[in-house]
């Protein structure tokens, strides 16, 4: 009945112990590798997408994500007005303004 397991094989377990442990440093580096490179910029990105929505205030020159230029005439909890033209008003979410340009960027307006 000895042919069934080999001798190579049953030794083998013996000494991979030292193999396990270097085996686990893997895995766990890449998670590492992983949370400062993908997950911690992206949380930082959206701390400061959350503030810059918080500071919105009437009369701020914005961008928006779907490339809309304007000027905040209203403000809600959720949405804000944003004159685009002359007389022309639109209704966007918050959450949508990509950029606070700096005041007199739209002259046209």
């Amino acid at each position: 009945m000895n042919f069934f397991i080999s001798d190579a094989l049953a030794q083998a377990d013996a000494g991979s112990q030292g193999d396990s442990l270097m085996s686990l440093l893997f895995p766990i580096g890449l998670v590492v590798i992983l949370y400062f490179f993908m997950i911690r910029p992206q949380v930082k990105r959206q701390k400061e997408h959350k503030k810059l929505v918080g500071a919105l205030a009437k009369g701020d020159e914005v961008a928006t994500e779907g490339g809309l230029l304007g000027k905040i005439t209203d403000l809600g909890d959720n949405f804000a007005q944003v004159e685009i033209a002359e007389g022309i008003e639109v209704k966007i979410r918050r959450q949508a303004v990509a950029a606070i340009l700096p005041k007199g960027s739209l002259k046209e307006l």
